[in-house]
Formats: structure tokens, sequence, C-alpha cells
């Protein structure tokens, strides 16, 4: 099997995609990995492969990962040289299936000449019309595209209205490592040490990276409003430009009269388990585009309670659990005061929940989807013969 990134950045697609590649690396399939992209410049940071979490996790654990060299800044690619091109013709050459991290590498896999092999593209969105929708609309009609994963209902519906067959659209919903991310006391107990936060403090984090779809300035209105009702709060804000670096951020802030010491900047970590342990309620504020958040189901099994905005599969994914708000900043901090009051209730009700969002789950249904694609495309083959 071979993976193709558009490159190596902050965000939870690639995050799933590469757990996804990890778990059926550990169940016997061989897997490497193509990146168009050595280094992403985006939400205020320049991200380097090499430094990226989802990169070292799998190369320490032995799947081959080779990259173009390209310099991502903004824009479309719209040609290929020679050498990009039989690069990836040697790495599509050794694979029998194709995983496509979203739609964007078909612009790389649609050019002519490259081996053909079955591509099954990895959709996690629900605004096709903001993605690569021409260049998945082509692998399809081309016949490269032999199926499509959705990580949410939301997706399937989307895609779907906007002309990809309905028999491509697959749905499988996120999951994440139910070990790593859980309650923990000690590690509750450590993140409030280090940010000189105390244990009955309410918290809430928001894991997002510094993008118009997150809609931040609403985001740092709520906190605003809600630090001037819990003066003991604190807000934590983490991803890629929420750092002190980011003059905009810094920006919206002051426009949101937000700031002092209930205000932690985190940026980019990679202990989130830790942070939503010490966490009362993860916060979700988008405007569009999510389709099955990472960070509700992250923080939810950790124990954060989650509030969120009804975007993609939000409002199903923590109904029972969580709340939903409106677009509005004053009924999105009262709707976090409630959380907080209704921790230990909500957490209860959770509990049944938990295998739902299982990263084992997860895997063995791209394990058996995979074994599908793989199955037809060998039939096909010896029929050909």
């Amino acid at each position: 099997m071979l993976s193709v990134y558009e490159g190596f950045f902050s965000g939870g697609a690639r995050i799933v995609h590469s757990d996804v590649v990890l778990g059926l690396s550990e169940g016997g399939q061989h897997h490497r990995v193509l990146s168009m992209h050595s280094e992403v410049h985006r939400e205020a940071t320049r991200q380097r492969m090499e430094n990226d979490t989802c990169y070292r996790k799998l190369t320490a654990a032995g799947v081959p990962v080779t990259a173009l060299g390209r310099v991502y800044a903004g824009g479309d690619p719209a040609t290929f040289t020679g050498d990009e091109l039989a690069d990836t013709a040697r790495a599509m050459a050794e694979a029998d299936v194709i995983l496509s991290l979203k739609e964007q590498p078909l612009a790389l896999l649609n050019q002519a000449g490259l081996p053909r092999r079955p591509v099954v593209v990895g959709l996690h969105r629900s605004d096709p019309e903001n993605q690569a929708l021409e260049d998945l609309l082509a692998g399809i009609a081309d016949g490269k595209v032999a199926a499509a994963v959705c990580c949410a209902e939301s997706t399937r519906a989307a895609y779907e209205a906007a002309g990809v067959p309905g028999e491509l659209l697959a749905v499988i919903p996120n999951g994440v490592d139910l070990i790593r991310f859980r309650p923990d006391a000690a590690r509750r107990l450590a993140v409030r040490t280090e940010l000189g936060i105390s244990e009955s403090a309410p918290v809430v984090v928001f894991a997002a990276r510094y993008d118009a779809m997150k809609n931040v300035p609403l985001f740092l209105r709520a906190a605003a409003e809600w630090l001037s009702r819990e003066p003991q709060g604190h807000v934590l804000m983490c991803g890629a430009g929420m750092s002190a670096e980011n003059a905009g951020l810094l920006a919206e802030m002051a426009s949101a009269g937000l700031g002092g010491a209930g205000v932690h900047l985190l940026g980019v970590r990679r202990d989130m388990e830790m942070l939503y342990a010490a966490s009362d309620v993860v916060a979700l504020t988008s405007a569009w585009g999510e389709a099955a958040p990472l960070c509700l189901i992250e923080g939810m099994m950790c124990g954060a309670i989650p509030v969120t905005t009804d975007v993609g599969d939000s409002a199903s994914i923590v109904a029972g659990h969580g709340l939903v708000t409106p677009f509005d900043a004053g009924a999105i901090a009262s709707a976090w005061s409630e959380a907080v009051a209704a921790r230990t209730e909500l957490g209860s009700a959770l509990a049944g929940s938990r295998e739902r969002f299982s990263r084992t789950r997860m895997i063995a249904s791209y394990a058996a989807l995979l074994d599908r694609v793989s199955g037809r495309a060998t039939r096909r083959s010896r029929a050909g013969a």
C-alpha cells in the first residue's frame, strides 16, 4: 500500500490517516508514504516534514517515508517535473493500492503515464467546494478512484451532492487510541501544575489550527465573555499558529478584549492527551468544513465535556455527552459554564460509549475495505491476462 500526502502539517486528517497506516502496518500490511511537499508554510508557521509528529511516528515504526521535495507556500501545483513523476511512478509500481490523503494528491496521481493502480481517497471535510473537487471527479471519470472513505455522514452527503457516485462512498467514522486518550488524574494534576492552574479552577481547551474555518474570532469573544464571568477560569489554546509568535492572533485577541494570566497560548503540542485530561471542556467554534472533529473525540475520551457549534457530524458525535451552541459568544460562554457544572454527570454517561470511538474498530473497517479493493484489482488483472 502506498499513501500519498500533500504534506506533513498540523491537522486532524493527517493524524487519523497516519494512525490508520500505523494500525494496518501492525496488522501485517506493507505500507509506505510519499509526500508531495517536504515543507509547508501555513497557519502563520513554517512546518517541516522531519519535525512533524506523524512523520516521526511513522518512521519510528519502520514505515518508509519519502518526499518529492516541494515547498508549499500557497497556490496549487500546476505542473510536475520529470524527476517528480519518475519518483512517483517508482513508488506506485511497488503498490497494489494507492491511498490518497484527501483530494489534493490527485493532482499528482491523475498525471498521464503513471502506473494504473486503484486509488482509495480519504475524505475528511464537509465542504467539497473548497477542496480539490475537480481533481477527484477527474480521477473518478478516468476509473482511477476505486473508493472514497468518508470520516462522517456529513462528508458522504456533501460529496454525493457534489457529484461523487454514492456507490464509491463508504463511511468509516474516526476513532482514537482509547488507552492513550482516557481520563487520568495524574495527567490532570501534572499539566495544571505546569501551567500554574489550581485543581479546582475551570479549564476550557481549544485545539485548533489558526484557520478561518475554525472561527477563531468567535472563540476569542466567547473566551473573553466566559473569563469575565469566571475570573478563576483558564483557557488553553493549542495548535499550529496558536502562539505568541502569531501577530494576527495577538491582534484578534486584543480586539476581543482577551488576555491576562488565564489565557495560555501553547502552540503545537505533542501531548494532547495531557491537555485534554487537564481540561473540563473541549471547545469547537468552527463555521464550516468540519466532518468528524478529532478534538471533540479525543477530548471526550479524556473526560472533557465537548461544547461545539453545529458543523459536520459534531452534533451527533456529542449527543448525550456534550452541548451544541449557536454562533453567539454569550451563548457559548454560558454553555461552557453549564458543561463545567455537569461534568460529572455527562462524563458518567460517556463511559458506556467509549467503544464507539475506538481506533481498533476504525482500523478493522479500513482493512476490510482495502482487502475488497485489492481483491477486485487482482481479479481484473487475472481476467485481462
